[in-house]
């Protein structure tokens, strides 16, 4: 045998979006034909361009990222963020592929209403395999547009949201949120920033903000105190802060240091010094926080689209890799522990993958006035964010891991997922408040009741799995009925159990709910091994069912 890692005949995907056929399959059963016929040629394009050019693109700009530039040759104060072309260049990639054009261009925005989130999310999935740092900023940007159109005057929105859903590069505006502050990070509540009224809508900002991801944004959204004698998230104004004043000067922002952050080296987070900031008030004063919500919740479903994306990156780097890789005379995909293990990592993934894009409907149906959606969305988030971004985190440590000495590396791809995978734990709520956001959800809404309708309406329709579902709903019921017995403490430490158990058994109900003739190569051994894998010994699958339930064409 030659001496080299991979046999010669080593072929890797051509196209993320054509070698998945669960996405392919899940997009094509859950779209419109007219959805889909609009959407196929970008979906095709983008799977191909994550799989090729934007790899050594997002290698450099992971290695390149931005500087900060405060002064120019002459001494004068810029104050500005530098980055490697290989930036722009992902970032015109993200512009082209229609992401956020199929939900902000009025007349598409109008012809897709009931499905725009699932067609931007579809593009961003594919996107985010290949870079996953640029799309915090696309994130951003979603989410500042959302909170434009749902709360700024109509001239404001004439001017913002054609930057947003333009083709052009040149004209595209990014958003982003600045909330953090050292004196609270998670603890918004905290935030000592104060807000002052000086003419009409406009008040000047002064004070730190201490992690501003995108931070050379056009749109930024600021929560600020108008009172400094209303504590907590209640005395939270919200503002919005543009790069450029009228006049086209810029608008103070101080940019005191660029973080060196672990991952997703690619953007710019930074610390920044506001004096005398202009910002405009959105919405009524200390209603900040309520509004802002909306940004917030937006951004943890892009976490979980990231979070299942780079899952299916690293898995299918390292079932390529298996498969071509010599090992003890025979290849190292043909290994009983090493199919077990893609079994394992697949079934989580694929259980992922169908409840962020339950998630992604509910949205989209929320939208379009379905109030048993919006409940249920409103314990889904922080469900999904939670439990994708965590197991995400494991799938592409264990990927990495079946790859070997090699897939520690940074020649290739696989560091750099395993350091971009592990902010997302973190981002946009770390998992301990998720379990309080979602303690909140069961009891502010009716999300809880209309999830365990959801399930139980699963396990009447399934012969196979129905008892199973029913059985495991009725003790999860009980449990949640003992939680308003208890004391703070123990009531939060008692969530953490109980919304553990209803994330497998509703992410399993959604697995059951998605089975039939297509979708069984992947569905049906998934299920079984979630069930089983708490009960013992399972016999390996063969190579070609280790394929197929890794959807690989």
């Amino acid at each position: 045998m030659a001496n080299r890692v991979l046999i010669e005949d080593y072929s890797p995907s051509s196209n993320f979006y054509t070698s998945d056929l669960i996405l392919s399959n899940y997009l094509e059963s859950h779209l419109s034909k007219g959805s889909r016929e609009y959407c196929e040629q970008q979906f095709n394009k983008l799977g191909a361009l994550a799989a090729n050019e934007m790899n050594p693109l997002s290698l450099t700009a992971d290695k390149n990222g931005p500087e900060l530039v405060k002064r120019n040759a002459f001494g004068e104060d810029i104050n500005e963020i530098s980055f490697h072309p290989a930036y722009w260049d992902l970032m015109s990639i993200a512009v082209d592929s229609g992401m956020m054009r199929v939900k902000w261009e009025p007349e598409l925005r109008k012809r897709f209403i009931k499905e725009r989130h699932r067609l931007g999310f579809g593009i961003g999935f594919l996107y985010a395999m290949s870079e996953m740092g640029i799309y915090c900023p696309l994130c951003m940007t979603d989410g500042a547009a959302r909170l434009v159109d749902l709360y700024c005057n109509e001239d404001d929105k004439a001017r913002i949201l054609p930057h947003i859903a333009t083709s052009e590069p040149d004209e595209f505006y990014t958003g982003a949120m600045f909330l953090t502050e050292k004196a609270g990070g998670s603890d918004v509540g905290a935030n000592l920033v104060k807000a002052k009224h000086f003419k009409d809508d406009y008040y000047h900002l002064n004070g730190e903000k201490w992690f501003c991801s995108n931070a050379n944004a056009d749109i930024i959204f600021v929560l600020a105190r108008t009172d400094e004698n209303i504590k907590g998230t209640k005395g939270l104004s919200l503002f919005l802060v543009e790069k450029k004043l009228p006049d086209g000067s810029k608008n103070p922002i101080e940019f005191i240091r660029l973080k060196d952050k672990l991952g997703v080296r690619s953007m710019a987070s930074a610390e920044c010094m506001l004096t005398n900031t202009v910002g405009k008030l959105i919405g009524k004063e200390q209603e900040g926080f309520k509004i802002m919500a909306e940004m917030m919740n937006l951004s943890r479903i892009y976490n979980s689209v990231a979070a299942v994306s780079v899952a299916r990156r690293a898995m299918v780097e390292a079932y390529q890799f298996l498969c071509n890789r010599p090992s003890f005379g025979k290849l190292a995909i043909e290994h009983a522990l090493i199919r077990t293990k893609l079994q394992e990592v697949s079934s989580l993934y694929n259980a992922n993958f169908y409840m962020l894009w339950r998630t992604i409907t509910a949205l989209d149906n929320a939208d379009n006035g379905d109030k048993t959606e919006l409940a249920l969305l409103r314990l889904l988030v922080p469900m999904i964010k939670k439990w994708s971004s965590e197991s995400g985190v494991y799938i592409v440590r264990e990927s990495m891991e079946l790859m070997g000495g090699i897939g520690y590396i940074e020649d290739q791809v696989m560091p750099k997922l395993m350091r971009d995978v592990m902010v997302l734990p973190i981002w946009e709520g770390a998992g301990n408040i998720m379990i309080l956001d979602m303690l909140r959800a069961i009891t502010k809404s009716e999300g809880f009741v209309v999830m365990c309708s959801e399930i139980e309406a699963i396990s009447l329709k399934s012969v196979e799995y129905g008892k199973y579902l029913s059985q495991e709903l009725k003790e999860i019921k009980m449990l949640a009925e003992k939680l308003n017995s208890l004391e703070q403490d123990s009531m939060e430490v008692a969530a953490r159990v109980l919304f553990e158990r209803l994330t497998k058994l509703y992410s399993n109900a959604l697995l059951v709910d998605n089975l039939n003739d297509k979708t069984t190569a992947w569905v049906k051994p998934s299920i079984d091994y979630i069930i089983q894998n708490s009960t013992g010994f399972q016999a390996p699958l063969s190579i070609g069912e280790i394929k197929a339930m890794i959807g690989w064409s």
